[in-house]
């Protein structure tokens, strides 16, 4: 094999597909990159067993050939090497090694046949359809943080995307929650996703999409059965197993008579909960809202550090209600909110609270309360 390639392209494909690899792994080869040349293209691949990420990219081709190398280092090469180079890789069948070159700088390195590399055969996906990426990106962003990181409870960790809504306005909807809390985003439905299994999407997988997508203008496609999925944007194909699981069914916990409604300035409520938490201890991280006609007032008390409270001028009009969260959940969610003003939706102390971005209703979140 001999190709030469760009040292930028290289390094931004390189830098897409190395993260998949572990830094600890067990199986050598699952160490190390693919690299593949022939008609005028070099691709990449990575996988860890779970997540396959390939990369094609333009370079010229000498000799059609391929071999493994170990990511993490040749990705440091590469960045390392000075920018705007030529970067000629080489390897011949009869030594296992392959030779870096740019400029006055040569590297080479062990490489493992490509023969052992694993493959994960997607086969056959029963569902395809496009998204905007942007539209992706903003599911991500919206539902990411409520993903559980409880090994034990492992069908909560991911991102569970199905098809939602009625046959009047159709949604395609993911879903993601810890158990303390749950986010809930809809987008119109695509071509194509009608009738799709609901499946349930890896939280490293989510994180690896999210990072691919690096122009929101471009159009993703995505295709998916009951036990894989793959992402394609540009030149990058993701390809990912799912979590064998069943998601609970969240409807149940999404409150339906929350009656009494408090309005909040997003921005001022975010900056009063991030003050008064200052006080709270790392454990029990709970602020107080005891709500009245017209006004809110913050609390917290720490029998270690102190007290603190703040009143904020809102738009609340039921019955005084005291009711207490874990202020950092409280900020994630306040995070999320796109426009200026929030709107929560209260019952009483024990009972679930429902959040909203008062001017689009198409992401809700849900915060279980705690005792105060």
């Amino acid at each position: 094999m001999k190709v030469t390639v760009e040292r930028a392209q290289l390094l931004k494909s390189l830098g897409h597909v190395h993260r998949v690899v572990e830094r600890r792994n067990t199986i050598p080869i699952l160490g190390n990159v693919l690299v593949r040349a022939e008609n005028a293209k070099l691709s990449l691949k990575a996988t860890d067993l779970d997540l396959e990420v390939t990369e094609t990219l333009p370079a010229e081709t000498a000799t059609a050939g391929s071999t493994t190398v170990p990511a993490h280092m040749f990705y440091d090469i590469v960045r390392k090497l000075p920018d705007g180079s030529q970067i000629v890789l080489e390897a011949d069948g009869d030594r296992a090694v392959l030779a870096i070159r740019a400029g006055r700088s040569r590297f080479t390195l062990q490489t493992l046949p490509e023969n052992d590399y694993p493959d994960l055969a997607a086969g056959d996906m029963s569902h395809s359809f496009s998204l905007a990426a942007k539209d992706v990106k903003r599911l991500i962003d919206r539902t990411q943080f409520a993903i559980s990181t409880e090994e034990t409870r492992y069908y909560l960790n991911g991102i569970y995307l199905h098809a939602a809504g009625t046959a009047k306005a159709a949604t395609l909807r993911g879903v993601a929650t810890d158990g303390h809390r749950l986010a809930q985003l809809d987008l119109v439905q695509p071509k194509g996703a009608d009738g799709m299994p609901g499946v349930i999407v890896p939280r490293k997988t989510v994180g690896e999409v999210q990072r691919l997508i690096e122009d929101t203008e471009a159009e993703m496609t995505i295709e998916l059965s009951q036990a894989k999925i793959r992402f394609t944007i540009g030149n990058v194909v993701l390809t990912s197993k799912l979590i064998d699981g069943t998601f609970p069914d969240y409807g149940r916990v999404i409150p339906q008579g929350n009656d009494k409604e408090l309005v909040v300035d997003k921005k001022d409520f975010e900056n009063a909960v991030d003050r008064v938490s200052t006080i709270s201890s790392e454990r029990g991280r709970a602020v107080k809202l005891s709500l009245s006609p017209g006004k809110l007032v913050l609390s917290v008390t720490n029998p270690d550090s102190g007290s603190a409270t703040e009143e904020l001028e809102v738009e609340y009009a039921s019955d005084a209600l005291d009711i207490g969260f874990n202020s950092r959940y409280l900020l994630d969610i306040a995070a999320q909110i796109e426009g200026e003003v929030a709107t929560l939706r209260l019952a009483d102390p024990g009972s679930p609270t429902l959040v909203q971005d008062r001017d689009d209703k198409s992401a809700l979140y849900v915060l279980m309360p705690m005792r105060v």
